[in-house]
């Protein structure tokens, strides 16, 4: 699954910036290709971003890669919210 993922994200990133590149160089008569490019990079973009979270969630729960430094409740924070520890 996680190739898969690999794969997909790459692809997707391959297509945002070259359908991007054809967003921003298209003349500014010719709008449905500007359009249709415009739409498909952000596509691409879209899947791209959610493709590498979902291998950045998957590499931080297997060891591969260290957690995202989080910061620990106060207990200040825990007061407020009814909790004790």
């Amino acid at each position: 699954m996680t190739k898969l993922l690999a794969i997909l994200n790459v692809i997707a990133w391959a297509g945002f910036w070259a359908f991007g590149y054809i967003a921003l160089t298209t003349h500014s008569h010719n709008t449905k290709d500007m359009m249709t490019a415009a739409i498909l990079a952000a596509l691409g973009g879209a899947v791209g971003m959610w493709a590498y979270l979902r291998l950045v969630r998957y590499s931080e729960a297997t060891g591969y890669a260290k957690p995202a430094n989080r910061v620990e409740k106060t207990h200040l924070e825990e007061d407020e919210n009814g909790e004790s520890a």
